[in-house]
């Protein structure tokens, strides 16, 4: 476990970079192992990989995404409404990791 310090997580990717690698990875291996990993893996790499976490205080964090996120997935047919809803679950996922990595949880 890292000792977390929240004015660095400003400067996170130099100072947190692998802690962030392995919340994400956490998250991702959670999610393709309970849902549909084609899904998975584009939301994966279409989506988060452009999203930002933020600390947003009490050990608590947000990952803030990309600008209409179901437009940018192509390759796999989904219903909005389902990609919205596994997004939502992976993101949930994201910042558990984070809460977990950086020993909130």
């Amino acid at each position: 476990m890292t000792d977390f310090d929240p004015e660095k997580f400003e400067d996170k990717y130099v100072h947190y970079f692998p802690e962030l690698q392995q919340a994400y990875k956490n998250a991702f291996n959670r999610m393709n192992d309970r849902y549909d990993s084609e899904l998975v893996h584009a939301i994966d790499q279409q989506v988060l990989n452009e999203s930002e976490p933020f600390y947003e205080g009490d050990g608590e964090f947000r990952v803030e995404l990309p600008d209409d996120p179901y437009e940018r997935v192509s390759g796999v047919i989904v219903e909005e409404e389902k990609f919205d809803q596994l997004l939502e679950k992976h993101v949930a996922e994201i910042e558990s990791e984070l809460q977990r990595v950086f020993g909130f949880a």
